[in-house]
């Protein structure tokens, strides 16, 4: 289930389900006011996005008021976060997934957003999106990419030819294949909160993209290491058709070397992995579907990435 595409005019809603919207520089914030206005949209903003409680972040029972509101406001075509965080895997058992799914929205965020994004897709079917937060769209780097990207992805139904940024310059071939599937994945830590519950998307015959933060300093690459394991342990992990990385801060230590070391006997042989694809913590990105599907071609010299259905 794929939502109505974003147009011009159309009423953007910014929800708060981790940390709340005080947790946002005010020069950012008003830059992207300024940001969504120039663009053509009317930005809004959840009642309850700026109530402070435990960890930075407002009520479970608050912020999902605002994620139902969101869904159900027939004004509202598209729904994006504040920031990631730490906590909206809180919110999953209160959400009703019926109303969203009687209510197909555009939602964009990403880093814990993560969960949200992949509990909605494996209860109900609804394709969501890992791209920027609302205040992404103000940070420099290479910002018409960002911009450009994201764009592609919600108001457009074309296939998205996904080409390196001038930052990434390249995409590393750690093994070669191809292959075309559906997309799952995101944050990896925070995918993994998933597992064993009923929100963990079915990983059979998927392709992942998977991305970190470093919260674990000089650990980052052992943390890494191992929630990678798990997740490559959860059941029909064997019949993954591929894996994409995104691009990792210098301080995680994780480079396209690093990565051939930890997949080693972990990974089936024969399908493609890439990584240093523009996803992750840093800037500028890419925003993909979770749940769309792609289609990927991985060789030694050149890599080709296409967003079928989005």
């Amino acid at each position: 289930m794929i939502a109505s595409k974003l147009k011009l005019g159309d009423e953007v809603r910014v929800i708060a389900p981790a940390r709340n919207l005080t947790e946002v520089r005010q020069d950012v914030h008003h830059h992207a006011i300024d940001f969504w206005k120039e663009k053509g949209f009317n930005l809004t903003f959840s009642k309850n996005s700026r109530e402070v409680g435990k960890y930075h972040s407002s009520s479970i029972a608050s912020r999902v008021e605002d994620i139902h509101e969101a869904f159900c406001d027939p004004n509202v075509k598209m729904i994006v976060t504040c920031l990631g965080g730490f906590n909206s895997n809180q919110l999953l058992p209160h959400l009703d997934y019926g109303l969203i799914a009687k209510h197909p929205k555009i939602l964009c965020g990403y880093s814990d957003i993560t969960a949200l994004h992949n509990a909605i897709y494996s209860k109900t079917g609804l394709v969501t999106y890992h791209g920027p937060h609302y205040g992404t769209f103000t940070f420099d780097r290479e910002a018409e990419y960002t911009h450009k990207k994201f764009f592609e992805c919600v108001m457009n139904e074309d296939p998205i030819v996904v080409t390196p940024s001038k930052t990434a310059a390249k995409y590393h071939t750690i093994q070669e294949g191809t292959c075309e599937g559906t997309i799952i994945g995101g944050n990896l830590c925070t995918l993994n909160l998933l597992q064993g519950t009923p929100y963990m998307p079915d990983i059979r015959n998927k392709v992942l993209f998977l991305e970190d933060d470093n919260i674990m300093g000089d650990y980052f690459c052992y943390e890494f290491d191992r929630n990678l394991a798990s997740l490559l342990q959860v059941e029909g992990a064997e019949t993954i058709k591929g894996i994409v990385f995104g691009r990792f801060d210098d301080s995680c230590g994780l480079d396209a070397k690093v990565i051939r070391d930890i997949i080693q006997d972990k990974v089936p042989k024969d399908i493609p992995v890439i990584f240093g694809a523009d996803f992750g913590h840093i800037y500028p990105m890419i925003t993909f579907p979770i749940g769309g599907t792609v289609r990927i071609s991985a060789k030694q010299e050149t890599t080709e990435m296409v967003i079928l259905t989005h």
